[in-house]
């Protein structure tokens, strides 16, 4: 592997980088210089500005727009073992302080020095998601410093990310250490769960919303809820251990239902808990058909716009599932509207709540908003890391 080699910026691309930025681009590469079809997927390279000036530590792809990421500032320390373990000490220490059990996002990526690179933690069990090709190359390096850090009893490695295509790289899950259990336990907001541990959606369970969940539980008190795109329940359960009369859970996935009522069974509030299996949009539609009212509803999607192509498709989606919601809603509702798509801004989500209610003739004011938790960090100088945003709405006639 290239450990020295050198890539040097054009004249003034280095002010991002300056700025705390941890990408480059492909066109802000000097290629006279530095040609790109010299290096190999996840060499690391020496960044330098368009003097020759040391920018930064950095692992390359030089088929990838986003052609090398940063990972250390200081000319003594490239990418190895002794520099993750240090930095799995680093965000540890946060997470720590922050959870009084071990589960949590423990790295997230570009948010903890360590771009291409996700952990979660559950209890004894990790799951690692490697989105590029730089870390790739240090997985054995990652599995040895996380297994001296923590001492789990199992490191699972979800590769499974359609992210990892841009990259070119393989898609795969694997064992890399200790034997897989069939579920991953979780302990969130005082309720427990558990996740498939080598099939459920990414890692196997979305940490960011956790506080998000846990203000919504203050909201439904002997209330009839609905949980749209469920998932495992993770908004849904704690609602129902939360007080709420009567919880139903949306979501296409009839394997992830079953889990939502084995998760409502540990909790002891399976007899509150309702299970609608089916397509979101068609299911919301055809409970107004029912007239069906609901006075909470949590509407947490994926990710409507993935890209920016995306963005006109996306806007119509998010549209079509808050107008459907609201639809559901009681005179006096409140709307918990969620969004995890980086290219819809928190105001464009604002601005489709507030016109869906004036289409419905209703009154929207905004109680509460929401975002990732801290264990999801934003970098200020990425906003590709600021993600995730949550409204809370109460929906009133006008």
């Amino acid at each position: 592997m290239t450990t020295s080699a050198e890539l040097r910026l054009r004249k003034n691309e280095e002010r991002r980088l300056r700025a705390g930025h941890l990408w480059v681009f492909s066109n802000e590469v000097d290629t006279k210089t530095t040609p790109l079809d010299q290096f190999s997927p996840g060499d690391q390279v020496q960044v330098t500005d368009y003097t020759g000036k040391f920018l930064g530590h950095a692992y390359i792809n030089p088929h990838s727009l986003i052609c090398a990421r940063l990972v250390s500032r200081d000319k003594k320390y490239t990418l190895d073992q002794s520099l993750l373990t240090h930095r799995f000490k680093v965000a540890l220490s946060l997470r720590e302080r922050l959870f009084p059990e071990p589960y949590y996002r423990l790295v997230f990526g570009e948010s903890d020095t360590l771009p291409g690179l996700v952990v979660d933690r559950f209890g004894d069990v990790l799951s690692v998601q490697i989105t590029t090709a730089g870390m790739e190359a240090h997985k054995d390096a990652i599995i040895a410093a996380l297994d001296k850090v923590l001492k789990p009893n199992t490191i699972i490695l979800r590769n499974d990310s359609s992210v990892r295509e841009l990259e070119d790289l393989p898609s795969y899950v694997e064992i890399a250490l200790g034997e897989a259990p069939e579920f991953i336990d979780i302990i969130e907001n005082g309720c427990r769960f558990q996740a498939p541990a080598l099939s459920g959606q990414k890692t196997g369970w979305f940490y960011d919303h956790r506080l998000n969940r846990e203000r919504a539980t203050h909201y439904v008190k002997g209330l009839r809820v609905l949980d749209v795109f469920s998932y495992l329940g993770a908004w849904g359960i704690p609602a129902a251990v939360n007080g709420a009369s009567e919880v139903f859970c949306i979501d296409a996935s009839a394997t992830a239902l079953d889990q939502v009522e084995a998760n409502a069974a540990l909790n002891n509030v399976a007899d509150k808990v309702t299970t609608i299996q089916g397509d979101a949009f068609a299911a919301l539609k055809a409970l107004r058909e029912d007239k069906q009212r609901f006075d909470v509803i949590l509407l947490d999607p994926p990710a409507f716009i993935k890209r920016r192509k995306d963005v006109k498709a996306g806007l119509e989606a998010y549209r079509r599932i808050n107008q459907l919601a609201m639809q559901l809603l009681s005179r006096d509702g409140l709307l918990v509207s969620a969004s995890c798509s980086y290219h819809l801004e928190r105001a464009r989500l604002q601005a489709i709540l507030l016109k869906n209610s004036r289409h419905l003739d209703r009154n929207l004011v905004l109680l509460e908003q929401g975002h990732q938790g801290p264990d999801h960090p934003v970098h200020p100088a990425i906003p590709e890391t600021d993600y995730l945003k949550a409204f809370f709405c109460r929906v009133t006639p006008s």
